[in-house]
């Protein structure tokens, strides 16, 4: 599939289409800010790629010159049960941010693939083969990922998170950066979980079927566009959540979230780990996934944050603080 990121060609797993696209036309037909007068066809003809990892720091500086924003794609490296890889979550944010960076022209960053999952760990010697971070590590390093790119001149800093449990810990990092520097700062969850949004009549799952749960419909569906080999559909299962042990029959427990029910509302919350209500790592039913499903979610999810970008780049932002001077110890 043209739109499609494809795997070992660099960092940022991506090859420019050729031709244009809605987004496209409508990057061009904004106004260059910083009152540059060049063209969206010429500011676009310096670069071979927007993924930072690929540019020069003369292309950086060309991009400066026009655009002050950036992409940080941020996600986990966690089990997704016996059929999907562990780069499930990073594929949902690298693809979207890659996809919306070179659509309107906006530099994107390597995905941030470590993330908070402690979650999904499971007992000492079982072999998932998640790799977790602790919250402060992750606050840590996405702050300084923040303070290093506005230092370099990026004004808008525009997270898109692969990843649910990130949700969970990351908002002190977010205010801090823009406390501190008074950068524009904006965070992006584009994928289901229990909020249906843009895959309204696209996921066959009925919702006690959890199409938008960890290893579901919709995460096979993707992993069946971004990188269909590594998927292992012989040993998909539809599986359903359960009530952990330690409570008592008389709460339910039916998605990931970390609420449970009891007498029909969610007003308890209980730190549980994955393997206590569900065993393989699956929660729902991923046999009715398609690559074809997958390639039309990237296709709405990443349009639509595309425009909101284009959005916000009409923003006036104003940095009062660029330099990251604490960026030793």
């Amino acid at each position: 599939h043209p739109n499609l990121p494809l795997r070992g060609e660099g960092t940022c797993q991506w090859r420019a289409r050729a031709g244009g696209s809605p987004l496209e036309t409508r990057a061009s037909e904004s106004k260059p800010r910083k009152g540059n007068a060049m063209s969206d066809a010429d500011f676009r003809e310096q670069f071979r790629s927007f993924c930072l990892s690929n540019l020069t720091i003369t292309d950086v500086e060309n991009y400066l010159e026009v655009k002050d924003t950036v992409l940080v794609p941020m996600a986990s490296f966690e089990q997704h049960g016996p059929h999907l890889p562990l780069w499930t979550d990073s594929l949902t944010a690298e693809t979207v941010a890659s996809r919306v960076g070179e659509e309107i022209g906006v530099i994107y960053t390597p995905v941030v693939w470590m993330g908070y999952s402690p979650q999904h760990m499971h007992e000492p010697g079982r072999g998932r083969g998640t790799i977790t971070v602790r919250s402060s590590t992750l606050l840590n390093l996405i702050h300084d990922v923040g303070r290093s790119l506005i230092h370099h001149g990026f004004n808008r800093i525009i997270f898109i998170n692969g990843h649910g449990s990130n949700i969970k810990v990351i908002d002190p990092a977010l205010r801090k950066l823009r406390y501190e520097t008074g950068a524009l700062i904006s965070f992006v969850k584009p994928y289901m979980e229990n909020y249906v949004g843009l895959m309204e009549g696209l996921m066959e799952n009925p919702i006690e079927e959890t199409p938008g749960w960890h290893a579901s419909e919709l995460e096979t569906s993707q992993d069946l566009a971004g990188m269909e080999e590594y998927v292992r559909m012989d040993r998909a299962e539809h599986t359903k959540a359960h009530i952990p042990d330690f409570l008592p029959k008389s709460f339910e427990k039916k998605d990931g979230m970390p609420d449970v029910e009891f007498e029909g509302y969610k007003y308890f919350t209980f730190p549980m780990d994955h393997h206590e209500f569900i065993e393989s790592g699956v929660i729902g039913n991923p046999l009715r996934a398609t690559k074809e499903k997958g390639e039309e979610a990237f296709r709405r999810y990443s349009e639509h944050v595309a425009r909101g970008v284009l959005e916000l780049e009409k923003v006036e932002v104003n940095v009062h603080t660029r330099e990251f001077v604490d960026r030793v110890l």
